[in-house]
């Protein structure tokens, strides 16, 4: 949601700090927050006027109307807010149809006034502009201001200045008030700009001789302008509407949607209700919950959110296992249901998702058997048939009864299944996978029956339109009487722009053909891969794409496939070159992100050539926005979004992603055109609408999502009327939702006959004036701010109007192949006969993740998988491994043994590593790293050089150690008999023997070493055998000791053998393939690199070896 309501101590706070004007602004930060744990005295203290002055108490919950309702306290002491409070703190009150609880309230002191010093003042942003109310009598008795106050519109780009004020606002108000207030009123303005309010009301404003007084407020900023504001408007809380309490889960899944690119709402409305959605679309969910509503279920709907965006699985399991978790707490005499829907994805790898969910599910299987909770699933898009598959099979296996739908099913029809309005299939019928319609099409029974032969933009002959007209026998709704004041505003919008549009470039009629070519701003692949599979199934000449921008990169070129063959786009770093060596491009598809998406579209509206800009991007600010609207009417271009998945024309030209994968756009028939078009604000419903529409009609003709914000670049107009004008283009679909007014448009259009072809209509949104309390659903502008913004209200003006309105969603379809078989009846529409698409093939990423290929992978790995939201460690989440505090040698465990060794296993591991660290600067690897290192070489050659004198004689004694050791104690050989046969064999027992140490000058490392093995080991067998081999061999020479190598050696052989994580096979396998010595590789790593570092921080030059300690011996011919 962009526009959020702010507490009114929030509102005053910016400004008092950030107002700037000539007006003397009394009372600044003069206010104290009171709730159930405030400590009156430290309130007292940390504002003592509380103590002197006469007080003004309030809620401070987004409640309208608060005197009326009696919930202000006027011109009280402290102890007379006190007892004020007594009656009301923690009371359940009702507003309106909402019940809440008064928990936080607002103390400011009382400003006594004069009845003719209240004024009423309003800041609104509307498409065009920002419009000032201003009304010289405030107060709680104001009215209707909508009617009454004087009203300025600054145009997007304009400035207030103070001559329009005192002309336009002010003509009411005494000449010596009218200095201060124009000063206040353009500081205000200013103010609003800066902050990137949305809306910003003050009632009343008082003006006394002593200055201007901000009694009552309320305001709303753009959250998305976070990025812009964050220094000044800091960590902002965005209270709930009155009646809804906040929740932790809450806040918890809005801070998951604010750390990913993805989209997750959830908004809890009844945590004891037994109808719980887990919807994939913002579009979509509110469709769920208009139907839920409309067969009686609104009492018992328990949440409304959305997840969207292609979330990842974790995220998706964190969503769905908090959903779970709350459905999960009370029982319910009738159980619960859980209805999983969605419309057909774009671009969501459905099966992906629905791994996170299947997770969660079988995480609360038993809570979800014991709740009784059915669940109820349908889902199209791209995988969508293994999602549905593996969510079936986890219904089997928990013995939680899921019932499981695709495309071939209606998107709400699982609601009525879920509450017994319809029975459930025991067998629905399956759409083809999509490996059906891509690999050999040409034989398989489940290709459709595909496209015509006309060209397409060929005009059949047919007679003309028929003119729109009320639908027979679709009964209106008992919402005829609703009061929907359609306002002079409103109206006069659209006519306005009308009358004036000769002063903006004309607008192309087609924005789209076979022939369009594009850039897409952004290295987005799979978006233009998928273009350039639609544009083949097309049968166009050439690919759409004719370049890519992406700022990040030099110039390159990058590769796609065009059918069977590879070809290379050239991607640029500048937008200017591109547009430069590509003069046919009229189109740009914007994939850049929120925070560069206005700079990248401004450039592009630079550029002549372009006509249509497509913008992806979601939670663009809404004052970046209106001035790319403006720019874009002044230079005649058409804009499509913000926040969209795009448009498609079949058989010409497709934006991104949308109608999802191949599988969707053969199945929908979007590779040639049909005569239905449509215009929707959700990217996902738009995918929908094109399922229903292949099923009901002869297909899609052109089809666009205009974008979920509350100011998209183009509306539900602009589009209508292009299809109007467009011969080809029978009947027109339009999927509307509650917030703005831009249906009543195209009601206008109809009565006024500019408008004749059949129009379908549906708001979707139907269930906001049911429920007691605001809710804003998934696009930002799903928001209604009056009863004319309600999506009842629309709908009935539109049937009002003529157009063809269904009672519900779920009926759409029907009235749209109504009105379909009526046009082929009258003549309107002639079928053309339908011939297969050419078949494209499946990319092998694509094809191997729906397991229709297989080959063998080029690696194995068994230890560490970085693929999902965590890295794990042989099976061990790294979380765990932190939690578990399992240091070190537990790491090593898991990654060299995949074993969780003992603890003592575990700290051995790390005193081998201590011990192994370093042994001075002589040892011959030291020496290596260290004239390595002098010879200006970097860390990791110098390192390497130290390492590859490790072998038998330096450091490498481990392995052999361990093996000579083992072999002779397994094989029965007594220790004077292994020393012998050593000897007899001319052959050195690796660990034995020290250059320094020896018997009368022990290595402290192999003390300690022994101590802590010795105490901690279940058996040293090895080790024992070793130490009495050293009684031998020290008896003949003193330094013939068991050294630190071997020690190790025999030591982790006996941790192998005795620890229980391990076989004999296994503790052998492990020594026999070196395991042992990479405890000193990995110890003396540690010390080698600090040599390397001790020898650049001393500066030291190129070592030179001194000649006096080389021994030069040469043969005696060479020296004569």
């Amino acid at each position: 949601m962009s526009a959020k309501a702010i507490s009114e101590q929030t509102g005053k706070e910016f400004l008092y700090k950030y107002i700037c004007t000539a007006a003397a602004v009394q009372n600044r930060f003069k206010y104290a927050t009171v709730s159930a744990n405030t400590d009156w005295d430290r309130l007292a203290q940390e504002h003592p006027w509380l103590l002197t002055e006469k007080l003004v108490v309030k809620p401070d919950q987004l409640i309208k109307r608060r005197g009326k309702l009696g919930l202000v306290g006027i011109n009280l002491d402290l102890q007379g807010v006190k007892d004020w409070l007594k009656d009301r703190l923690l009371k359940e009150t009702t507003v309106g149809k909402a019940k809440g609880v008064l928990k936080n309230f607002l103390i400011e002191p009382f400003v006594p006034h004069k009845q003719e010093e209240e004024f009423y003042m309003c800041v609104y942003a509307t498409r065009e502009g920002d419009h000032v109310l201003f009304h010289h009598e405030g107060g709680v008795e104001v009215g209707d201001v909508d009617a009454k106050a004087l009203r300025l519109m600054v145009p997007v780009g304009e400035k207030l200045n103070e001559q329009q004020v005192t002309e336009q606002l002010l003509t009411h108000v005494s000449d010596e008030k009218k200095g201060v207030l124009a000063s206040f009123i353009l500081g205000l303005f200013s103010l609003y700009e800066d902050l990137y309010f949305t809306y910003l009301e003050i009632n009343p404003l008082v003006v006394t001789e002593d200055g201007v007084y901000i009694l009552d407020m309320a305001a709303k900023i753009d959250a998305t302008a976070d990025y812009i504001c964050k220094a000044k408007w800091g960590d902002v809380e965005f209270p709930p509407p009155f009646g809804r309490e906040a929740y932790p889960e809450e806040a918890y899944i809005a801070d998951l949607d604010a750390k990913s690119g993805a989209s997750l709402k959830l908004t809890i409305l009844n945590p004891k209700g037994r109808i719980w959605t887990m919807v994939a679309g913002g579009g979509a969910s509110v469709v769920y919950s208009d139907t839920i509503c409309d067969c009686g279920g609104v009492d018992e709907l328990a949440n409304y959110g959305e997840y969207s965006g292609a979330p990842s699985e974790q995220q998706t399991y964190d969503y769905a296992k908090t959903i779970l978790s709350l459905m999960t707490r009370e029982k319910h005499p009738e159980g619960k249901v859980l209805i999983i829907g969605g419309s057909i994805a774009n671009f969501t790898n459905v099966a992906a998702t629905f791994k996170g969910i299947v997770r969660a599910i079988k995480d609360y299987q038993e809570p979800l058997k014991e709740h009784e909770v059915t669940i109820f699933v349908r889902r199209g898009g791209p995988n969508y048939q293994e999602g549905l598959r593996v969510m079936g099979e986890v219904g089997k296996t928990t013995g939680i009864p899921i019932h499981v739908f695709g495309t071939e099913t209606h998107m709400t029809a699982i609601v009525g299944m879920a509450l017994g309005h319809r029975p459930i299939p025991h067998q629905p019928p399956s759409d083809a996978h999509t490996a059906n319609f891509l690999l050999n099409a040409s034989s398989c029974a489940k290709t459709p029956a595909a496209t015509r032969t006309a060209s397409f933009s060929e005009t059949r002959v047919t007679n003309e339109s028929c003119p729109a007209k009320k639908c027979k026998g679709l009964p209106a709704d008992s919402l005829h009487s609703i009061l929907w004041p359609l306002k002079n505003v409103v109206m006069g919008d659209w006519k306005e722009a009308q009358a004036s549009s000769g002063c903006f470039g004309a607008k192309a009629t087609t924005l789209f053909s076979k022939h369009t070519k594009t850039i897409v701003w952004g290295m987005q692949t799979r978006a233009v891969q998928g273009m350039l599979d639609f544009d083949y199934v097309c049968s166009r000449d050439e690919p759409s794409v004719g370049a890519m921008v992406y700022p990040f990169t030099g110039d390159h070129k990058q590769k796609f496939y065009w059918g069977h063959k590879e070809i290379l786009i050239p991607v640029y770093k500048n937008m200017a070159d591109a547009m430069k060596k590509h003069p046919e491009v009229d189109v740009l598809i914007s994939f850049a992100s929120l925070r560069s998406a206005f700079d990248s579209t401004v450039e592009a509206m630079q550029f002549t050539q372009i006509h249509t800009i497509a913008i992806i991007a979601e939670g663009i600010p809404e004052a970046l926005t209106r001035k790319m609207i403006k720019m874009a009417d002044e230079k005649g271009i058409t804009i499509i979004g913000p926040a969209t998945v795009g448009g498609i024309k079949p058989g010409c030209f497709k934006i991104g992603n949308t109608g999802g994968m191949l599988d969707n756009i053969l199945s929908s028939k979007l590779y040639r055109p049909g005569s239905v078009a449509y215009v929707s604000r959700s990217g996902g419903m738009s995918n929908e609408l094109n399922n229903i529409i292949s099923r009901t009609t002869d297909g899609v003709y052109e089809g666009v999502a205009i974008g979920g914000d509350r100011y998209p670049g183009s509306t539900f107009m602009d589009h209508v009327l292009r299809y109007q004008d467009t011969p080809d283009v029978k009947m027109i679909v339009v999927l509307g939702e509650i917030g703005g007014t831009e249906e009543y448009n195209i009601c206008e259009g109809i009565k006024g006959g500019r408008i004749t072809k059949p129009v379908v209509c549906w708001c979707i949104g139907t269930c906001a004036t049911m429920f007691s309390s605001e809710v804003q659903f998934g696009h930002a502008g799903a928001c209604a701010n009056q009863a004319s913004e309600t999506a009842m209200a629309k709908n009935q003006a539109l049937r009002d109007a003529g157009a063809y309105v269904p009672k519900s969603f779920d009926e759409l379809g029907d009235v749209i192949k109504t009105v379909y078989s009526d046009l082929v009846a009258n003549g309107t529409i002639v079928p053309a006969e339908e011939v297969p698409p050419p078949t494209v093939p499946m990319d092998y990423s694509w094809a191997r993740e729906l397991g229709l290929i297989r080959k063998p992978a080029s690696f194995m790995t068994s230890i560490c998988d970085e693929r999902g939201q965590e890295l794990i460690y042989a099976g061990m989440p790294i979380t765990e491994v932190f939690k578990e505090e399992m240091g070190i040698g537990g790491v090593l465990g898991l990654l060299w043994f995949q074993r969780r060794l003992p603890r003592y296993a575990c700290q051995f591991i790390e005193m081998c590593l201590m011990v192994t660290a370093d042994h001075g600067p002589a040892v011959s690897g030291a020496h290596n790293t260290i004239v390595c290192a002098r010879a200006g070489k970097d860390l990791i050659s110098s390192l390497t050089s130290g390492l590859l004198t490790i072998g038998d004689r330096f450091g490498g004694a481990l392995d052999a150690a361990a093996k000579q050791f083992s072999k002779a104690f397994d094989s029965g050989m007594l220790p004077m008999e292994f020393v012998n046969k050593m000897k007899k064999d001319g052959k050195l027992i690796m660990g034995i023997g020290h250059r320094v140490k020896s018997i009368n000058n022990p290595d402290m490392r192999v003390q300690i070493l022994k101590d802590f093995v010795k105490q901690h080991f279940p058996s040293t067998q090895l080790l024992d055998y070793a130490l009495d081999v050293e009684k031998i061999t020290t008896s003949k020479k003193p330094n013939l000791i068991l050294n630190v190598d071997g020690f190790i050696g025999v030591a982790f052989v006996d941790l192998l053998r005795t620890c229980g994580g391990f076989t004999r096979d296994e503790a052998d396998e492990f020594v026999e393939i070196g395991a042992l010595n990479g405890i000193f590789v990995l110890g003396r790593s540690m010390g080698f690199i600090g040599h390397y570092l001790d020898q650049k921080r001393l500066k030291q030059g190129l070592y030179r070896h001194p000649w006096d300690d080389i021994s030069y011996v040469l043969p005696e011919h060479m020296s004569m």
